[in-house]
């Protein structure tokens, strides 16, 4: 595998573009519309006949990485697409409200302001500059969110988010140059001395240490699965790429607590962006940040909807028994599911349930792989499942009486108003995941890369999994669609600063 650095060079690069995005997720071609669009915009404004030079670098054969494999569900407050649905009460300070409520005040306040303020900007942009079509799911609501805030593409799903914006990209043929791993970070400063630090991996990512404090980035090199290397010089660099849950070194360094379990995010996520921060003497928080997820089929490692909780679901574990609160949020409630016997867990609902979640299609393809089992009686039910009838008839039958009042959840979830789970009986195994962490590189309020000092550097920016997220430094602190709020958020800001910082220069 390859390593990644930080070197001063000297020597021309073989090639020369404006702005270099790295990443093609949901953050980089974001970054990449808007630059983009922003410096087309200039040089008509100024006569200019200078072709815009964007490129969009990727690691993989093909764009997809952790927009794909995510729920493509993007919270967002105050758009005109939430106020047309009912939600005209919501705003950006309610959102940020929420956000600090979750991480029990621990979040970045100044990435919290900065994502909360941007995003309502960011969609209604997609949709009016790239016909991007955004639906509200406001048949339920998402633990931590008091709105129906939620947005996504009709299909609800990331690989159609994805999709969608891909085809932004190449209408306006922004090139995007796959099988391109960037490897090296250039910059204009000899002051680069080569340290070993704490953060090497198996992925063989290494560290070097950038100690002058007045650096920019000049360029990059890539490597191609080949072993063949190029090096290309810019004027700003957007770092879109990726957190390090793929990275199973760092992952036990810096969340312990998750590493014995399931990888359910894009193996590239190999922290390469926390590496050239720590060469680079860049400013990271809550690396210990991550978003876990407590309801994938095992085995078919399929996602399964949280709306099944949400909804009046159960989890109990292999002795029919519940363990949490199951509205406390699916991020925490992957270690709950890790802490069980096996590592594993049933979800326990019924038939109305069923048929709500037929409308997420994640769900719908877990069935298709035969994940999904039913029972009609409770017998059944504990038959089917292997779980002992004794504890789950009488795990159900306290879930009933909290529903009617008679007793208190001792785990504190209230199902006062619930609807009564009845036969036929619907269940699924699950276990524990970790979907993409939530630490990395501290942005100012234009997402350029704020420096250990608390300068900042003039034309490196970041966001997405790059980045330091709002989630705080805690699995708990995760509400729901933080990701790819950061994600869509940051690398609109990006975009458009990248964009400013050219046209100065």
């Amino acid at each position: 595998m390859h390593k990644v650095n930080v070197s001063f060079r000297k020597n021309a690069f073989e090639q020369n573009v404006e702005l270099i995005v790295v990443g093609a997720g949901a953050c980089g071609l974001i970054a990449g519309l808007r630059a983009h669009k922003a410096l087309r915009a200039h040089r008509a404004l100024q006569e200019h006949s200078k072709e815009v030079q964007v490129l969009i670098l990727e690691r993989d054969s093909s764009p997809c990485g952790s927009t794909s494999l995510s729920s493509g569900f993007i919270p967002a407050a105050g758009t005109r697409f939430q106020q047309s649905d009912g939600q005209s009460a919501d705003s950006a300070d309610e959102f940020a409200k929420d956000i600090q409520a979750k991480s029990k005040g621990q979040s970045l306040q100044s990435h919290v302001q900065l994502a909360c303020e941007s995003i309502a900007q960011a969609m209604e942009w997609l949709a009016d500059e790239y016909s991007v079509p955004w639906v509200v799911l406001d048949d339920f609501l998402y633990p931590g969110h008091r709105f129906h805030r939620m947005h996504a593409v009709p299909e609800k799903t990331g690989e159609a988010l994805q999709a969608r914006l891909l085809a932004a990209v190449q209408q306006q043929e922004i090139p995007v140059a796959t099988e391109s791993r960037v490897t090296t970070l250039y910059t204009d400063t000899p002051d680069t001395v080569s340290a070993s630090t704490a953060s090497t991996s198996a992925n063989t990512v290494t560290a070097n240490m950038a100690t002058a404090n007045n650096a920019r980035i000049t360029g990059v090199e890539i490597t191609r699965p080949d072993g063949h290397s190029e090096s290309i010089g810019c004027k700003a660099l957007i770092l879109a790429c990726n957190g390090y849950g793929g990275n199973k070194d760092m992952v036990e360094r810096y969340i312990p607590q998750i590493a014995s379990g399931l990888y359910f995010g894009h193996p590239g996520n190999t922290g390469d962006a926390v590496v050239w921060g720590e060469q680079l003497n860049a400013d990271l928080m809550h690396l210990s940040g991550y978003q876990g997820h407590g309801s994938v089929a095992h085995p078919h490692g399929m996602l399964i909807t949280w709306a099944l909780m949400m909804e009046g679901g159960i989890q109990v574990n292999l002795e029919g028994q519940r363990f949490s609160n199951e509205h406390g949020g699916y991020s925490e409630q992957a270690v709950n599911v890790l802490a069980q016997t096996d590592q594993l867990a049933w979800n326990i609902y019924d038939s109305r349930i069923h048929h709500f979640a037929m409308g997420f299609p994640d769900y719908v393809q877990a069935c298709e792989a035969g994940a999904i089992k039913t029972a009609d009686t409770i017998d059944e039910l504990a038959a089917n499942t292997v779980v002992p009838l004794g504890g789950l008839a009488n795990t159900l039958e306290a879930v009933d009486s909290f529903r009617r009042g008679d007793r208190v959840d001792p785990y504190g979830r209230s199902f006062v108003g619930d609807k009564a789970l009845q036969p036929p009986w619907y269940a699924v195994k699950v276990t524990g995941a970790l979907f993409h962490t939530q630490g990395g590189l501290v942005l100012d309020d234009q997402c350029r890369v704020c420096k250990a000092d608390g300068s900042v550097f003039d034309n490196l920016f970041a966001g997405g999994g790059a980045a330091c997220g709002v989630s705080g430094p805690e699995v708990s602190g995760y509400l729901s669609g933080n990701g790819l709020l950061t994600a869509v958020a940051f690398g609109f800001v990006a975009g458009g600063s990248a964009a400013e910082s050219i046209r100065g220069n």
